[in-house]
């Protein structure tokens, strides 16, 4: 019968009790000062970061971009093989238009008047052989320069060195050291490029491009981008961006490199339209690892095909060392909105209930008087209509 009644004390206590915030005011000098502290605190957190640096009352988008490039410049070389040579802009930009990136051609390996025919693998890149018993017809691998054709023959002005012979673009590609040094167009340093940059913020249907409205068709013809001077033109002189991101740009020609161009659009389009301009910065993309020295740079190779003597194709293997440009545009509008500015006005609202949370904790739990101050907290209440009357408790 007890255990009966108290399950029905106990379901009675969860079905048919209420409980109604009390309040009682603590005089304490302590109690008030950590009150006020972290409403203080909290008031800062909301006005002064959600508000004033996140702007909390902004709504957010982001960007939208397209990116067009145009280098200008000339180079001239003096080599034995070729003698004077001037580089103009569709020599050494390959290829001649990229989406966000643009490659430089700094320098390069050319062989000449490779026709197909039968000529000995190079020795660096393949092992020697002493008779044709040590090369296989038909055999190949990722290193070689072609297909074997069983022979084993003399390497041209190497008669001591034997390799396996092979089917291939003839005379091979000698690329086992880069003799330019420095980079053969080290005049690239000079070259300028424009970069053409338009944005658009969907959600806010705004637009705007780099070239600024104050910018005309003469002071685009004579300015260059200067940090200091001249931060809102959009033409930039190749050694000024490897210089801004610490690099050497003679060092990076020799073997090539990858460069960063980044543009940052944040506007806030509750201020003037005027306001919202691209802030570059550059930045080396490769890694530059001067205690691993295993391919390094940035090369590939391409070919120049014509008609040799007696309409033989042809054709000229140029090895390109250079510099890849990439052109990376990020950022985000924000403008006012009012769901947004309700939302962070009603959270920070409610974080100002974290401060009564902790002055109870340290009244009730941390204080000396903590009993005290608990008594004058709760206080516990019987319906007037049931005190000494329990009926389903009673015994018969």
């Amino acid at each position: 019968m007890s255990f009966s009644c108290g399950c029905c004390r106990t379901l009675g206590q969860m079905l048919f009790e209420y409980d109604t915030p009390r309040i009682v005011s603590i005089k304490s000098r302590k109690v008030g000062l950590i009150n006020r502290l972290v409403q203080l605190g909290i008031l800062a957190y909301v006005i002064g970061w959600v508000f004033v640096w996140q702007k909390g009352y902004q709504q957010f988008d982001s960007v939208i971009s397209s990116v067009t490039t145009k280098v200008k410049g000339v180079a001239v070389t003096n080599t034995t093989d070729q003698g004077v040579k001037i580089w103009d802009v569709a020599d050494y930009i390959i290829p001649p238009q990229e989406e966000t990136s643009f490659f430089v051609m700094t320098n390069l390996i050319m062989t000449l008047n490779q026709q197909q025919g039968r000529c000995p693998e190079m020795p660096e890149d393949s092992p020697h052989c002493i008779s044709d018993s040590n090369c296989t017809a038909g055999e190949q691998s990722s290193r070689s320069n072609g297909i074997q054709t069983g022979k084993c023959v003399p390497v041209k002005n190497r008669t001591a060195v034997h390799t396996c012979e092979v089917l291939a673009w003839c005379p091979l590609e000698n690329d086992a050291d880069l003799s330019h040094h420095p980079a053969l167009l080290k005049d690239a340093e000079q070259f300028t490029v424009l970069i053409k940059n338009n944005i658009r913020y969907p959600k806010f249907n705004f637009t705007k491009r780099n070239i600024l409205p104050h910018i005309n068709g003469s002071y685009l013809k004579q300015c260059v981008f200067n940090r200091a001077t001249d931060p809102d033109c959009p033409i930039f002189r190749l050694g000024d961006i490897v210089r801004e991101a610490g690099e050497d740009f003679q060092e990076i020609a020799v073997e090539g490199g990858v460069m960063g161009i980044q543009i940052k659009w944040d506007c806030d389009l509750d201020q003037s339209v005027s306001k919202c301009v691209p802030q570059y910065t550059f930045r080396r993309l490769d890694n530059k690892d001067v205690q691993n020295t295993v391919a390094p740079g940035y090369n590939f190779r391409f070919a120049k095909y014509y008609k040799g003597p007696g309409e033989v194709e042809s054709r000229t293997l140029i090895k390109a060392y250079g510099i890849r440009f990439d052109v990376m545009v990020f950022g985000k509008a924000g403008k006012f909105d009012i769901i947004p500015t309700m939302i962070n006005i009603g959270s920070g609202l409610a974080l100002l209930g974290v401060a009564t949370v902790l002055c109870d904790v340290i009244v009730l739990h941390i204080l000396k008087k903590k009993n005290f101050y608990r008594k004058k907290k709760y206080k516990y209440v019987e319906d007037y209509d049931l005190v000494g009357n329990s009926p389903a408790c009673e015994t018969p």
